[in-house]
């Protein structure tokens, strides 16, 4: 395999990972706390409704377990092409 098309599969394994994750996100944030809030709103978390929980700290705890999955994942993606910190 050449190096371009390592490269090449290197990148589009990074934007695949950043594009879920945005996705994830955005529905978590936006879907659950604002589109979906009158769906979610007979569903009691922590003395509120889950809508609510979602656009105050769900998306928060959504968006720092998505950060640790990135870093997780690109160390993996950068052994298996050989682009790894030691």
């Amino acid at each position: 395999m050449s190096e371009n098309s390592s490269n090449n599969e290197y990148w589009a394994a990074n934007m695949r990972i950043i594009k879920i994750s945005l996705v994830i996100w955005a529905l978590v944030s936006f879907g659950f706390g604002i589109l979906l809030r009158p769906l979610l709103s007979g569903i009691p978390v922590g003395g509120t409704d889950l809508g609510f929980w979602f656009a105050q700290q769900g998306s928060i705890l959504v968006f720092l377990g998505l950060i640790f999955f990135y870093a997780w994942r690109m160390n993996q993606l950068d052994r298996e092409h050989g682009v790894d910190e030691e």
